[in-house]
């Protein structure tokens, strides 16, 4: 008695159709098995599989199993094949007499056979839209996120007699469907606001153009001088996210168990803030088994590393490769596996150990000599890569006490979205979609210099000693101050103001 199911699996983000094979033969149960490279969650489906059927009502067959998940040379993992091993003894058990091979079915079955959510059901549902079978059987609990992909037919059901009775022909299933539109319509908010930061005007002109170009940005200043505050509301003024967007960031999330039982697709652009205590394998991911990590949940969204200096100096090395190319390759034993990571990376950082140096509130105990050793903690290659650097000094009492207010996110936000739709137009045709991505082709062809801004451009290099890095920095920056006024050309006046963002090269 030989019966087959079809199934699916996450290979990093990416999907991949599994059939699953039952053989019930004469011999002792015991010695059932489940080969096809099953680690021990899937392994351990044999024993919630058999009780789910018995307290479903069915009978579970004294004989030999043998379960096998193919491809049989691919690492399977978690509890997603509870439900289709399930559904594979029944069918050859003979309790299910109808046509399975049009599904893909999928979840984890509890013992007394409703079923749980899984990971990874976007990724799955865009595997399954590639497919032959183009319906899903799965746990109701997902169902809006497979539902996001509308080429495909979602069925949601709540337990184990649920999909018997819809592969015998008993019960009707009735698709399931959302509104992507309305989804996302009434998603794009947000609590906060950059009218609420008080003074701090020359942080947030630099954080308007580090928005409108993509750029990275750290922030020095003392304790308490509203770096954070800046820092949580870029996102408010980042482009409203796309779908294609949306749902890249929604295939990583899923797979990393984060998305939420409420929660189909994310609608705003991500904003991860890790501990300075965090490792290397957290922040770029790892594992036995490859998980994202914080640059990957952070994929088309904002990475904030508060306290720069305190975390390890192994911490931000792993960071230069994917803020040079956009993904980043974890390897293991048993698998490699790539996750893109094309963020923007804002850094906060105290001007010295105590946090006080240049602030004329409190005088700074640090000698020089210790400065220095702290701001050393952050390497020259990694600051390279950083385009923005900007002073956020301390608030004065005549600044935090007023009742005016600045220009208000949405305000901001108009400014950000009419540079980023000349950019559009610029890169169109090509997989560049801000200036901070430009390779050196593009400099060269979209930002040309006049004499003038040439000579002034040199004086600084040579007086301030910049990398080749820097230099490249310095011009993408000028080109999105230029978008920003709306010029064709940059000008000298956009050249000096991008140098001014260069202020912690001088300590390198």
């Amino acid at each position: 008695m030989l019966s087959k199911i079809y199934s699916a699996a996450t290979y990093g983000i990416d999907a991949y159709i599994v059939e699953v094979e039952v053989d019930l033969s004469p011999g002792l149960a015991i010695h059932s098995t489940i080969v096809g490279l099953p680690d021990i969650s899937v392994k351990e489906s044999r024993d919630r599989v058999k009780a789910a059927i018995r307290n479903s009502g069915y009978d579970f067959p004294y004989l030999r199993m043998t379960v096998n998940l193919a491809p049989a040379d691919i690492k399977k993992e978690g509890v997603g094949f509870d439900l289709p091993i399930a559904i594979g003894v029944l069918k050859a058990n003979e309790d299910i007499t109808g046509d399975t091979s049009g599904y893909i079915i999928l979840g984890e079955l509890s013992l007394n056979g409703e079923l749980k959510p899984v990971k990874g059901v976007i990724s799955i549902a865009i595997a399954v839209k590639e497919s032959k079978q183009k319906k899903i059987i799965l746990p109701f609990a997902n169902a809006d996120e497979a539902a996001v992909i509308s080429e495909i037919e979602v069925y949601p059901v709540k337990n184990l007699k649920e999909v018997v009775a819809i592969l015998n022909g008993l019960l009707k299933p009735e698709k399931h469907k959302i509104n992507i539109s309305d989804t996302f319509n009434n998603a794009h908010s947000y609590e906060i606001d950059y009218n609420e930061v008080k003074g701090q005007e020359h942080a947030k002109r630099a954080s308007e153009i580090a928005a409108a170009g993509g750029h990275n940005i750290v922030m020095v200043g003392s304790p308490g001088s509203g770096k954070t505050m800046l820092a949580r509301r870029l996102p408010t003024i980042l482009p409203d996210i796309t779908l294609e967007e949306a749902i890249e960031t929604t295939r990583i999330h899923s797979v990393a168990g984060l998305l939420g039982k409420k929660k189909s697709v994310i609608t705003v652009r991500p904003f991860r803030s890790p501990h300075h205590t965090a490792s290397d394998v957290s922040l770029v991911g790892g594992g036995t088994f490859p998980r994202p990590g914080e640059v990957s949940l952070a994929h088309n969204g904002v990475l904030f590393l508060d306290e720069l200096p305190e975390f390890g100096k192994s911490v931000l090395e792993v960071l230069r490769q994917p803020l040079e190319d956009g993904f980043v390759t974890v390897t293991r034993a048993a698998a490699a596996v790539t996750y893109p990571a094309r963020f923007m990376l804002v850094a906060a950082l105290n001007p010295c150990p105590c946090g006080y140096y240049g602030d004329g509130r409190k005088g700074c105990k640090c000698s020089m000599h210790e400065i220095q050793r702290y701001l050393k903690k952050i390497s020259g290659p990694l600051l390279d890569r950083i385009d923005i650097h900007i002073e956020v000094p301390a608030v004065k009492y005549q600044q935090l006490s007023t009742e005016a207010t600045g220009d208000s996110s949405e305000l901001i936000k108009k400014r950000v979205n009419a540079s980023r739709n000349i950019q559009r137009q610029r890169f169109s045709g090509t997989k560049i979609y801000c200036n901070a991505h430009m390779s050196s082709r593009h400099i060269k062809k979209f930002c040309v210099l006049d004499e003038e801004s040439h000579t002034l451009l040199k004086t600084a290099i040579d007086k301030f000693n910049l990398s080749g890095r820097a230099y490249d920095k310095v011009l993408k920056v000028s080109r999105t101050i230029a978008d920003l006024e709306n010029s064709e050309n940059i000008l000298v006046q956009h050249i000096s103001e991008a140098l001014q963002y260069r202020g912690l090269d001088r300590y390198f």
